[in-house]
């Protein structure tokens, strides 16, 4: 019994080994891969610097899509409390919370924020 063991671990460790070597053959870098290793790797000489600014309306919209999807996050725990609290608490908390969402989403849609072309 020990020693099927033993041959299995020597055999684990044998695979193992030979799969290491090989993966450190294959993933050797090679002289000709340098172009690969430039920040360029297609070829190109870069036409325009690669710190470009970040655009606003993305970085708009990216904050919008987060506080959404926050909100659905809060309204799941809202359908549980429905059980523990009075209908009119859980009604009253409910209309507050979703037309606080309403409120901002009409505030975003009047300064322009959800217009995706300008």
């Amino acid at each position: 019994m020990i020693s099927i063991l033993l041959i299995l671990m020597i055999m684990i460790l044998i695979i193992a080994t030979m799969v290491m070597i090989l993966a450190s053959l294959i993933s050797k870098k090679s002289f000709y891969d340098r172009e690969k290793m430039s920040p360029f790797e297609c070829g190109f000489e870069p036409l325009n610097s690669a710190r470009l600014p970040f655009s606003l309306r993305f970085f708009l919209i990216a904050i919008i899509f987060l506080i959404f999807d926050v909100e659905i996050a809060l309204m799941f725990p809202m359908i549980f409390s429905l059980k523990i609290n009075s209908l009119f608490n859980w009604m009253l908390t409910s209309i507050i919370f979703i037309s606080i969402l309403i409120l901002g989403l009409f505030h975003e849609w009047n300064q322009g924020a959800l217009e995706w072309s300008n």
